[in-house]
């Protein structure tokens, strides 16, 4: 990180006896919120929860937006899609499942969330005291590098529409719910006082308005987000921003930490072809 960016409560990245930089390589990665970074490689050891993979490509900033500096939360990002989406240049590197699911018991990585606590992952099998009742398993597509799928009909509160969501990705790295418009908007018609907002460009409305669940239909299976998830964050007039929100110009949906916080998701690439498998939380 350049030292302008240093000393914002951030743990640097700090290359040690184990790494050695990738000469010539470099990479460089923008978000839809307008977030990015770029910077040099290098591989390194890399251990998560006891699993190693011991020469990871680790991306390391040498620029990075605003956004991502003054987070003092974060430090970085694990990226847990596709490699054939990673940006190092020239010689694409793989992301650490790819480098790792070879070691494991089963190749497949699992999620369980929270809502105001700390989730966990799980590496390499599935621990089911986090979930209850069946999983439900969904086929993944990797054509654009995502953990891509399709979402069936959704429920606002008591009414049930029959219209697809349609293609979508799930996405740890995504906080909100990104939805088509229409579905955003039959959302929100049940929210007294919500309306688009171009000050906040987004979504808003009296943070003391009661939000109904949403369910949604993937793999023949509703599942819900309770209504008291979706209401992301306050603004400054007393408004608050929601956390479903129209997918405009991105041509899918994202089911990101608002979706996932209320479920017990299976990454699989235990099968011929990668598949999601969700279930309610323990």
């Amino acid at each position: 990180m350049p030292k302008s960016q240093q000393g914002q409560g951030h743990t640097l990245y700090k290359p040690g006896s184990t790494a050695s930089l990738l000469k010539g390589q470099s990479w460089s990665i923008g978000y839809g919120d307008g977030s990015g970074a770029k910077g040099i490689v290098y591989a390194d050891k890399v251990v998560i929860g006891g699993v190693t993979a011991t020469r990871q490509a680790v991306e390391a900033a040498t620029s990075a937006s605003s956004g991502f500096s003054s987070d003092g939360s974060n430090d970085g990002l694990l990226g847990l899609a596709f490699s054939s989406i990673n940006t190092v240049s020239p010689s694409q590197q793989t992301t650490f499942f790819d480098s790792v699911k070879s070691s494991l018991a089963k190749a497949l990585f699992t999620s369980s969330l929270k809502k105001g606590a700390p989730g966990t992952y799980d590496f390499g099998f599935i621990n089911s005291t986090k979930y209850t009742g069946a999983i439900t398993y969904t086929p993944v597509t990797t054509k654009n590098g995502f953990w891509e799928f399709n979402a069936g009909s959704y429920i606002v509160g008591n009414t049930k529409f029959s219209a697809a969501v349609g293609d979508s990705i799930a996405d740890t790295g995504t906080t909100l719910l990104y939805l088509p418009a229409r579905v955003a908007s039959n959302y929100y018609a049940q929210v007294k006082g919500a309306f688009l907002s171009s000050k906040y460009g987004g979504w808003v409305f009296p943070c003391s308005a009661s939000l109904p669940n949403f369910q949604v239909s993937i793999g023949g299976t509703y599942f819900t987000i309770p209504g008291t998830y979706l209401n992301f964050s306050p603004n400054s007039d007393g408004s608050c921003f929601g956390g479903v929100q129209n997918n405009d110009g991105m041509g899918f949906s994202i089911f990101g930490d608002m979706f996932l916080k209320a479920v017990f998701v299976v990454w699989d690439q235990s099968q011929s072809t990668p598949r999601l498998g969700i279930a309610k939380q323990s």
